[in-house]
């Protein structure tokens, strides 16, 4: 028996010593100031809030962990009992219970199927608790704070503040950065990214030749101040704005709200302050002494879709183009997903649905209406419209691409003399009203509005929006300029910055380049140059294994990420390489190539959008954003490649990789047509074919090819030669695409071997990739 007791002894000897060794491991791992923002609350958020959160509906036991009043009351079902007890791990029940593996006390319990919780979420529990147990108001709603970039042991790769808080992240997962990418590469990437173009093979042997320590920031400085940036920066905006060229609904019509477009390109080009350029686009129309170009910013709120349809109940649907501005203004600019509270209290973020229609109330006294007239009468604006003359064009909006003296009318914002009772609408249903709202107020989770500050109008909503202690603004913004160069912002979740979002995975530097580009004006395109300027940037796409262990999605930046070009870039990088882009800046959207019938089949058959009727000439070549958006039916191919469907704001585009992009690039008369003519400017000129290839693998590729590649293409370069000889394939057939003119004199069988020379090129993954 004695023998026994001792067996038993050494025996839970042995398993408190394994539970203080278990536990001893994981506090080395655990961060020396636990914060529940950035490790408590996902925890709480994966594990705890199906039963014990803000859904009330489905609160267990009573008890809510997600507030600290809450979580620090007495237990109503275990009397002298406390979920937390701050500074007291050993007197708290949550520690008790996440501890423990009696499936009757064990949480979260089996029967929830989230999952027990590891030793180190336990301790780190434990740590948080003993450090007092502290609440923190959500990372998002608090101001951001300009910390001082950490020093790092590589002092060498460090070029600006940006690279330091990146080095300092990787250290802590144990990676190293890439080495800077080789120059052909890198101005690639650079050019694409400042210009949505592939650099010009003058830039590639310039760029190629300066090898003095100034090269790499002349072509940033270069490309910042070429027309093209603008085009590029002003794609992502149309996407926020939801830009479009018709209508949308089953009656889709046609209207002109391209002079909008216009004035983005310009304002970026300008360098218009980020501040100034979102104060315009919500409250340009009120602001003093505002002028046209003014009041044609507030056309980013008249994007939306309008109905055309007869029969509608022109209430219902003026509210509903309400809904959307506050949707658009909330996600685009705050990073919020506002809209949920249009029907009831937010169930995650502090917003009530009197929030909702607090901040709706700002957006209640414009006085446009839900339904106009019928689509057989042409409309090309809604009212209240801003009509564009001859003699606006060739002053305050010399910006716009005008290319008939017809009078021009672009929907844009106008307020009513007399102010519109809001009301807050039962389910969010425009029938259905119930009580008053006072007065427009934003956010009071954000940012409690200040009355003797700001005026309760949108020239406040404005003020309020681009206030230095609005913490969301310059994050989110910061976030989206970001996210065009990585693929990945700072947050995951761009167009979600509240409680159910992504966590930043650099809070420091998020912040700092918050703070930051407010403190220098809110300046973009200085924003834009510090991140291209960075060593974190010019790394190279390389990837080891190590990393690839460590951080498949590139989380922590220790290599530059593989991005697909856009759907518009594609097309660019197709007219640009092939020597076809009209590079014409502004004007109407264009119809460029499409497949028959896809617009009379989803069509109702009425109005000036009924049938496609194809553009010619020069037209055909315009650059990808400037193709024409029927909301009904958008471009099919650029639609494959992930293109926005425009009918609501989207701050991130989807990427997806299917066979269909595939057969457009081998298919599409954009793609031959490029090749064709490519192929005819090689053959017009001097040269071997190794030097043909050598050019044409550098204005597609954007670098000269290896060895290997160059063997390869001549192999297959002859294998066409033959196959087209021996009528193989048939030369007339292949060259028959698209409606830039063939050569009179051309020899056709050799011109359609190298066309298809220049297809296979585009068809290189590289060529679609940055």
């Amino acid at each position: 028996m004695r023998q026994h007791w001792i067996l038993l002894a050494f025996s839970l000897a042995g398993s408190l010593l394994l539970l203080h060794s278990c536990t001893q491991q994981s506090q080395e791992n655990l961060p020396e100031e636990v914060s529940y923002n950035f490790h408590i609350r996902p925890l709480l958020s994966d594990k705890c809030f199906k039963c014990h959160g803000p859904d009330t509906a489905k609160l267990e036991a009573g008890l809510r962990l997600d507030i600290a009043s809450a979580a620090y009351a007495p237990l109503k079902e275990s009397k002298g009992k406390f979920a937390i007890v701050p500074g007291k791990p050993e007197l708290s029940e949550l520690i008790r219970r996440i501890r423990s593996t009696d499936s009757t006390e064990m949480m979260p319990p089996p029967d929830a199927h989230l999952g027990m919780m590891s030793k180190a979420e336990v301790a780190l529990f434990e740590k948080w608790i003993a450090q007092g147990a502290k609440y923190e108001p959500h990372w998002a709603f608090v101001a951001p704070v300009k910390a001082k970039p950490p020093i790092v042991k590589d002092e060498e790769w460090n070029k600006q503040p940006i690279d330091q808080f990146v080095a300092a992240a990787m250290a802590k997962q144990g990676l190293d950065h890439n080495e800077e990418e080789e120059p052909a590469k890198l101005l690639k990437r650079l050019s694409f990214d400042l210009t949505g173009l592939p650099p010009s093979m003058a830039q590639m042997e310039a760029f190629d030749k300066d090898h003095s320590d100034a090269a790499y920031e002349k072509m940033v400085d270069q490309l910042l101040a070429s027309p093209q940036y603008g085009e590029k920066m002003a794609l992502h905006w149309l996407d926020v704005g939801r830009y479009a060229d018709s209508y949308g609904y089953q009656d889709d019509n046609i209207r002109t709200q391209w002079p909008w477009r216009d004035w983005v390109i310009h304002a970026f080009n300008q360098n218009m302050p980020y501040n100034q350029f979102i104060t315009w686009q919500i409250a340009g129309d009120m602001l003093p002494n505002a002028n046209k170009e003014m009041q044609l910013a507030t056309a980013f709120f008249r994007n939306h879709k309008y109905t055309e349809e007869g029969g509608v109940i022109d209430e219902e649907y003026r509210v509903e183009y309400l809904i959307d501005k506050v949707k658009t203004y909330s996600k685009g600019m705050l990073g919020l997903t506002v809209e949920c509270a249009q029907c009831h209290d937010h169930k995650y973020d502090p917003f009530s649905q009197k929030d909702y229609f607090s901040m709706f109330a700002f957006f209640n006294n414009t006085y446009e209406v839900g339904y106009e007239g019928d689509v057989s009468i042409s409309k090309p604006a809604k009212n209240p419209v801003m009509p564009i003359r001859k003699e606006d064009v060739k002053n305050i909006l010399s910006f716009i691409n005008q290319k008939d003296t017809n009078m021009l009318t672009v929907s844009v914002l106008g307020e009513r003399d007399s102010t519109r009772k809001t009301y807050v609408l039962n389910r969010g249903v425009y029938n259905l009203p119930t009580s008053t709202v006072a007065e427009p107020e934003a956010l009071p989770a954000v940012m409690k509005y200040d009355v003797n500050s700001f005026p309760r109008n949108r020239i406040g909503l404005a003020k309020w929006t681009v206030d230095r202690r609005n913490p969301l603004t310059a994050r989110v913004f910061v976030n989206q300029v970001w996210q065009e160069f990585f693929g990945r912002g700072i947050v995951k979740t761009s167009g979600d910055f509240g409680m159910q979002g992504e966590l930043p995975s650099h809070p420091q530097l998020l912040d700092w380049l918050a703070v930051d580009f407010m403190e220098n004006g809110w300046n973009i395109k200085r924003l834009v140059k510090q991140i291209v300027m960075s060593a974190t940037y010019r790394q190279s796409n390389k990837v080891s294994k190590t990393q690839l262990e460590k951080d498949p999605e590139n989380i922590y930046l220790s290599r530059s990420p593989r991005i697909r070009l856009k759907a518009e870039f594609i097309k660019d990088m197709l007219m640009a390489s092939s020597g076809l882009l009209n590079p014409e800046i502004g004007g109407p959207s264009v119809k460029p190539y499409q497949p028959k019938g896809i617009w009379e089949t989803a069509s109702s058959g009425r109005g000036e959008l009924a049938t496609y009727k194809q553009d010619k000439g020069s037209s055909l070549y315009r650059r990808g954003m400037y193709t024409f958006i029927k909301l009904t039916v958008p471009p099919p191919s650029m639609a494959i490649f992930d293109a926005s469907n425009r009918d609501q704001c989207e701050v991130k585009r989807l990427k997806t990789g299917t066979p269909l992009q595939a057969l457009v690039m081998l298919n599409d008369p954009t793609s031959l047509e490029a090749s064709r003519v490519l192929a005819q400017q090689l053959l017009a000129g001097k040269g071997t074919d190794e030097s043909r290839i050598s050019i044409a693998f550098q204005h597609i590729i954007c670098r000269k090819p290896s060895a290997k590649e160059m063997d390869i293409l001549q192999a297959y370069l002859q294998a066409q030669r033959k196959a087209y000889t021996s009528k193989q394939l048939n030369a007339d057939k292949t060259l028959a695409q698209g409606e830039y003119p063939l050569p009179a004199n051309a020899n056709k069988l050799e011109l359609a071997a190298w066309m298809k020379l220049c297809s296979t090129m585009y068809n290189m993954e590289e060529a679609i990739t940055k």
